[in-house]
């Protein structure tokens, strides 16, 4: 690991940054230098396809196989990728490459950051741009390197995914827990999302690595903590949490990658996180992170997960989106560290079954969670699985879906399903009737039986736009999402709907009352 220069020289970053972005060093630069062959496969961690795309000299071909292939460049043409002079020497002073003779290396990696946020035509920096994270170097397979235990990550599809569920909207203050090289920091105050950032890690290499990220991405002000957990922010509350955190569910006591790994057994660092979250969140504030939790077996993995989510005492929304069996988590994790092929594979594989096995677990879940501390007695909770993809960015709507789970509650209550009337209680059609309800923008219906037929063998309600779900459904909800608007009660709709399909109208109530609510918390339904 090369020793970092600091403090920083701001106005030397700042020159840096200018070149950096003046020559289209940018995800979308490279993306089109590189085109689809050589960028997937260099997503791959696989750069001979990529050297045989950009062997020319522009400013781009020769900034993006120093910094994203790893690869030594002549000095003369990287100093002509600057408008500037002497941009290798303030390149080498910063640390980040070094020179012997007439070649440069580079000592860590320097990566744009693509906008997760739609940006307005004409922005500043084109749209799309969000700064630029420095981070180790990467090691590749068949490199012969090997990861370092303090090693500091760049940005990747996980941190991608967090970054994309955050929701979109201003607040004073947000915490980066476990920032890493500042992926999230960077995003969060390059979009304007929060007027201050606090980051936090357990690693202080991590922590200067983000400060020269934010130095690269012009971002001021932003405070740094070193600790473990949540202790450097023990007694502060914050608008916002988000956290990418050390989730890798390792052996017993494993800690050998401080990016990766708590040291705390099984999942406990996600489930305390969710637990204690709460105190650290201003009313109204968020908490979203990403997450591993196991599966184990006897006990199914969405109550496992909810209970974290009632002992938050916040409204929460958790998504799993993967799951792996025991080998292809350990064999996942192996591969990311680089230790496939080498003498200590099969043991470490070993380990990580072994542990598995002594603790029932079946399998690994990946997704997302969103808390958010609001003031009902009851909070809102969802625990579900959605394995299909969904629009993006997911931070678009995520406070509208914790929103929706709250309408349905009320709106449940109203029914007579939830409340004084206790569990399998009869539904309060009066209740019911005064309701007012509007279909979710962007539902189509879709019917489905033998061409021709007079009356359809399946409805179906589906979202064309945010989570994309699907519905099959009765003629009476069928009927409903095609008149409400939100400015009519439930009951002269139900009425007509009753008569012009020949049901009585007590039963049609009752049928709504009974569906409706999982409409609304499903998003095909909002009360105006």
């Amino acid at each position: 690991m090369p020793d970092l220069r600091l403090p920083l020289d701001r106005a030397r970053m700042d020159r840096v940054r200018a070149a950096l972005e003046g020559a289209g060093y940018t995800v979308g630069g490279v993306r089109a230098l590189l085109g689809p062959v050589a960028g997937g496969a260099l997503a791959r961690d696989e750069i001979v396809p990529g050297l045989r795309a950009i062997a020319g000299g522009s400013p781009l071909e020769v900034l993006t196989r120093l910094f994203w292939l790893q690869v030594p460049v002549d000095a003369a043409p990287l100093e002509a990728a600057s408008e500037a002079p002497g941009f290798v020497d303030d390149l080498v002073a910063a640390g980040l490459v070094e020179r012997s003779g007439g070649e440069v290396r580079a000592r860590l990696h320097v990566e744009p950051l693509e906008s997760v946020v739609p940006e307005p035509p004409g922005a500043a920096d084109g749209g799309g741009h969000a700064g630029y994270v420095v981070s180790d170097l990467k090691v590749r397979p068949g490199s012969g390197d090997v990861v370092a235990p303090d090693h500091v990550v760049g940005a990747g599809g996980a941190s991608g995914n967090l970054a994309r569920l955050v929701v979109h909207r201003a607040v004073d203050n947000a915490l980066d827990l476990g920032t890493g090289c500042g992926v999230q920091a960077v995003h969060l105050a390059r979009r304007g999302g929060a007027r201050t950032v606090t980051a936090t890690d357990v690693n202080p290499r991590a922590l200067d690595l983000a400060a020269m990220s934010f130095a690269l991405s012009g971002v001021e002000g932003a405070e740094l903590l070193e600790g473990s957990f949540l202790e450097p922010v023990r007694d502060r509350r914050f608008d916002l949490i988000v956290s990418n955190p050390p989730f890798v569910v390792a052996p017993s006591g494993d800690r050998r990658f401080t990016y990766r790994e708590s040291g705390m057994p099984g999942d406990d660092f996600c489930r305390r996180l969710v637990a204690e979250a709460r105190g650290l969140l201003d009313d109204g504030g968020y908490c979203q992170l990403l997450a591993n939790w196991l599966h184990v077996d006897g006990v199914p993995w969405d109550e496992r997960v909810g209970a974290w989510a009632e002992e938050s005492g916040c409204d929460a929304w958790v998504v799993q989106r993967d799951v792996q069996d025991p080998a292809e988590y350990a064999e996942l994790w192996l591969r990311d560290s680089c230790e496939a092929g080498t003498p200590e594979y099969r043991t470490r594989y070993g380990a990580w079954l072994d542990h598995f096995e002594r603790h029932g677990v079946t399998g690994v879940g990946f997704g997302w969670i969103t808390l958010r501390r609001g003031g009902a007695e009851r909070p809102a909770i969802r625990v579900e699985e959605i394995r299909h993809a969904v629009e993006q960015p997911v931070g678009a709507y995520a406070a509208a879906v914790l929103d929706g789970l709250a309408a349905a509650r009320e709106f449940s209550t109203a029914c007579g399903e939830l409340g004084m009337k206790g569990a399998g209680a009869e539904p309060d059609a009066g209740a019911l009737g005064a309701a007012m309800l509007r279909t979710a923008a962007g539902v189509v219906q879709e019917q489905i039986g033998p061409p021709g037929a007079e009356d359809p063998e399946r409805i179906v309600l589906r979202q064309t736009e945010r989570l994309r779900r699907a519905a099959g459904v009765g003629t009476i909800e069928a009927a409903l999402a095609g008149v409400c608007d939100g400015t009519l009660p439930l009951a002269p709709l139900l009425d007509a709907i009753a008569q012009l399909t020949g049901t009585d109208p007590a039963q049609a109530r009752a049928h709504a009352a009974a569906v409706l609510p999982e409409l609304v918390a499903d998003g095909f339904f909002e009360l105006p």
